[in-house]
């Protein structure tokens, strides 16, 4: 018997249904699960060659394809040869789509705007992975222009917190020593909930409520959905981890204004002062689209000089994808060359960032969760390899020593 074969692509969010499908799928003999992303035009062409490969290898294989690509437009992925089957969002994580009756049902697509609530799934492990996600919200009530998710994952709904504590304890038990908290919009969980709570209480409760847990880390979160339970975590609690990854996309008033966010620059930029004023060392991360609708060179330039003043180290820059159906693609377009320039031009600068911020952890006394048995990372998100010769075991937490400072990282002695 084959075990089913995962291929995930795009957010934490979805490595984390991909477990939660390898589990309802365990049963299945023979089939490739294609887990899509629709978050760029590039996310979507790899998950289309994924299929097509699979079909290539494996010509007796049956594909399922599913996530937000295929939950969007579900008829352009069923008529890729070799796919069996397309699941919506929703399907994808219910036990009843992963039989062998209904792998011969057909397609299997609701309406995800319809969704107001989120199923708990108990997942215990992550293949290959040494620190776990947790979902702890879907969907998102905003309407960004550029972004075509929320027709993808439906309205924001919370996961509640007896359900997410459980789902924390049993993967404590199961030996995660770290646990990353996801979903599409994080910090809008509890708005749907009784009394309203906000992220931070869910964190403040989890840290209290398991405190076998050694770390605890967000995903991705709103600069201006910060609340002030989250500042004091990461002002007091070592075991909420020093690392903020902002959802920032343009460091340009205008251009974040045309985006439809909900911050301008200067909120950015007091969050990142306020991060680091409680914990000096922090990691800070954010995801920046590289050559909006309408960003010329000088409105671009505002966004690289907001990386460089701000020292961002980790960045996650997309080229602008036009997606059909949002209003960024009714926009004057910029050139692709002009955006994958602009692209790399910020990588540039936040490597640069990188380096720095490195260069600066030199000779601290880091705690590294190892991902295999040379490399890791730190509490901060700093890539860390350890020195050559020198072994550990991934998923365990060494106390380390930065030595050296290179383009990948940091190399480091254990102590």
């Amino acid at each position: 018997m084959k075990k089913p074969e995962i291929l995930t692509f795009g957010c934490r969010l979805n490595t984390y249904e991909s477990e939660v499908m390898r589990n309802h799928a365990a049963a299945l003999d023979n089939v490739v699960i294609v887990n899509t992303c629709a978050v760029t035009g590039e996310a979507e062409r790899q998950a289309r060659q994924a299929v097509r490969r699979a079909h290539r290898e494996r010509p007796d294989a049956r594909i399922v394809v599913t996530g937000c690509a295929a939950q969007i437009d579900p008829d352009r992925w069923a008529a890729l040869p070799g796919v069996t089957r397309v699941l919506g969002n929703r399907e994808k994580l219910e036990a009843a789509s992963w039989s062998e009756m209904a792998l011969g049902e057909g397609n299997a697509v609701s309406d995800i705007m319809a969704a107001r609530e989120t199923a708990p799934h108990l997942v215990t492990e992550f293949a290959g992975r040494t620190r776990a996600f947790v979902e702890v919200q879907q969907g998102c009530d905003h309407r960004c222009t550029f972004c075509i998710i929320p027709f993808g994952r439906g309205p924001s709904r919370s996961v509640p917190v007896g359900v997410v504590v459980e789902q924390v304890r049993a993967l404590v038990r199961s030996g995660y020593r770290e646990v990353v908290l996801t979903g599409v919009d994080i910090t809008s969980w509890g708005h749907d909930l009784p009394g309203k709570p906000l992220l931070g209480q869910l964190c403040r409760r989890l840290l209290a409520l398991v405190p076998e847990l050694e770390r605890l880390r967000l995903s991705s979160v709103d600069p201006v959905e910060i609340d002030e339970d989250i500042w004091k975590l990461l002002e007091s609690e070592p075991r909420f981890m020093p690392y903020l990854h902002l959802s920032l996309q343009a460091g340009s008033d205008i251009i974040l204004k045309r985006m439809k966010r909900r911050h301008l620059t200067a909120d950015a930029a007091g969050v990142v002062a306020r991060a680091r004023s409680l914990r000096p060392d922090i990691g800070i991360g954010a995801d920046i689209i590289a050559g909006f609708p309408t960003e010329d060179e000088g409105l671009f330039e505002q966004t690289l000089d907001f990386v460089r003043t701000n020292a961002l180290p980790y960045l996650h820059v997309f080229p602008y994808s036009e997606r059909p159906g949002t209003p960024a693609a009714r926009m004057p377009a910029i050139a692709v060359p002009a955006r994958k320039e602009r692209a790399a031009r910020l990588r540039a600068a936040g490597a640069q960032a990188a380096h720095d911020f490195h260069a600066r952890l030199m000779g601290r006394t880091l705690r590294v969760l190892m991902e295999t048995d040379t490399a890791g990372h730190s509490e901060e998100f700093a890539p860390v390899r350890l020195a050559d010769g020198v072994v550990s075991v991934a998923g365990r937490i060494e106390t380390v020593r930065a030595a050296a400072v290179d383009d990948n990282g940091l190399v480091a002695e254990i102590l």
